[in-house]
């Protein structure tokens, strides 16, 4: 008896915390930035000082031989995932990778000549579409091309990662990638749910992953990674459940839970979703309870944003030190404090500048084979946007900000200047999602999943393009 009332009055418990943070996400939910950079890439502008940056990049000094970070996007996929937002192009012709390669070998030159090729790259990462769509010659001739004109390490503490779609390859796609250097991986697995992966054009059972993680443990990767999407179509409470059940089964180090943003209008491939399909706007919400309640009861810790690690991961370590820095590929060691984004849309943060390349392939083509630089965007940074950047990364990676710390780096009186911030931080204080003292902000366990709310009540930015219907859509913030 005593057992059963036990029982009972744990379940009340559970449901009275669930309930508890559905009124708090319903009360913040909104829509806002995922906060990878700041100022944010709309804010990128095609008439950014390009010949500022030349001079910069030409000048002597410590950014010559500082370390560097590397991003390289492989834009191809051989079929569509109805749900991506990602720049992709579709298609199985493998003649177009070995086009790409080509360009990519002027883009590498072009860059080295001008970054440096003796920065010792201490981190190094491949995002796509799917990296994996490069067959196995390929992905050792690019490789080598980097090794060629940039100062790539064989020393343990590198973070070379990639990505991989896991239908696209086998056991010995594995060991190919250990051997040209990889020691980290990250697997798009998004959902367990044969209906759900049925419906998003993404089938992958759970048979499959568990062989290829066999695979990845085989061959002592440093760390493996689970992607996964919530509020995708036909998801509820009990797929979720299962899906998260089957994931833990399989003990990766990191997961990254992201959230679904249904923008038909602006990426074609989601209208092949029915929106009628997704998951009404609380049970989208109770996905995201189910989630971390979950995953932080096997273990893991929400080291903030949609990131979850076990314990002894790095990440949770650097955390901890303050060396977790957020970037465009989302959580990382700080390692460098330059990355530079090589290939089709990608992204560069180097010194003030931000710079992103052309979006379109012919013309991201068409500037190589003019021998310029493929960069059409970008922006330099100021001292108001330095400040509001060190403010937001700080809270995303560390959970807390030292006023006192931020008072002397920037010579301000941070409790004049955001005062009106300040103010409107006192609601989320009495929903004891922040703690404020005179020299501290620090987010609580329960204000991590509202990040995003936090940062953007210091984004300069946000409500500048109001009645503007170019004005940049974003994803929910819960």
């Amino acid at each position: 008896m005593n057992t059963v009332h036990s029982d009972l009055v744990a379940s009340a418990a559970v449901a009275t915390r669930h309930q508890a943070d559905m009124n708090l996400a319903k009360k913040y939910a909104s829509q806002g930035p995922r906060y990878t950079s700041y100022p944010t890439a709309p804010q990128f502008r095609r008439d950014f000082p390009m010949q500022q940056y030349r001079d910069w990049q030409n000048s002597d000094g410590d950014h010559k031989r500082a370390p560097l970070s590397l991003y390289l996007h492989v834009p191809f996929c051989s079929d569509i995932c109805y749900y991506c937002a990602c720049n992709k192009i579709v298609t199985r012709k493998k003649n177009v990778a070995q086009q790409y390669l080509k360009s990519l070998q002027h883009e590498i030159i072009l860059q080295s000549e001008l970054v440096g090729d003796q920065r010792p790259i201490t981190q190094m990462h491949w995002g796509g579409g799917t990296p994996t769509y490069l067959d196995h010659a390929q992905i050792t001739e690019l490789m080598h091309l980097l090794a060629s004109h940039f100062r790539l390490l064989d020393k343990g503490y590198r973070e070379y990662s990639i990505e991989i779609d896991p239908r696209t390859v086998e056991n010995s796609t594995i060991a190919l990638l250990k051997g040209v250097g990889f020691n980290r991986i990250s697997l798009g697995i998004q959902d367990f749910d044969p209906l759900v992966q049925k419906t998003v054009n993404r089938v992958q059972s759970y048979p499959q992953i568990a062989s290829l993680v066999d695979c990845i443990r085989a061959h002592n990767y440093r760390s493996l990674s689970f992607d996964l999407i919530y509020g995708l179509p036909h998801q509820d409470r009990h797929t979720m459940t299962e899906t998260l059940g089957k994931v833990i089964s399989l003990h990766p180090d990191r997961i990254a839970c992201y959230n679904y943003a249904h923008l038909p209008e602006r990426f074609s491939s989601q209208r092949a979703i029915d929106r009628l399909s997704l998951p009404e706007p609380n049970e989208k919400l109770l996905l995201h309870e189910i989630i971390s309640h979950t995953l932080q009861d096997a273990g893991y810790l929400h080291i903030g944003m949609d990131h979850y690690v076990m314990p002894q991961d790095e990440l949770a370590v650097a955390q901890g030190e303050g060396r977790l820095q957020r970037n465009f590929q989302g959580y990382s060691l700080h390692m460098a404090d330059d990355l530079l984004g090589l290939g089709v849309s990608s992204i560069s943060q180097i010194g003030d500048f931000y710079l992103q390349n052309e979006r379109e392939l012919d013309a991201y083509y068409q500037l190589l084979d003019a021998g310029a630089l493929p960069v059409t965007r970008g922006c330099r940074v100021n001292d108001d946007d330095k400040l509001r950047r060190h403010i937001i990364m700080t809270l995303i990676s560390e959970l807390k900000l030292d006023i006192s710390d931020c008072n002397r780096q920037f010579g301000i009186d941070f409790s004049h200047i955001f005062q009106r911030q300040l103010d409107q931080l006192a609601p989320m204080v009495a929903d004891q999602l922040l703690e404020i003292s005179e020299n501290t902000i620090s987010v609580t366990k329960r204000g991590r999943p509202f990040l995003r709310n936090i940062c953007m009540l210091f984004d300069a930015y946000l409500g500048t393009h109001k009645g503007d219907e170019s004005a940049p859509k974003f994803s929910a913030t819960v």
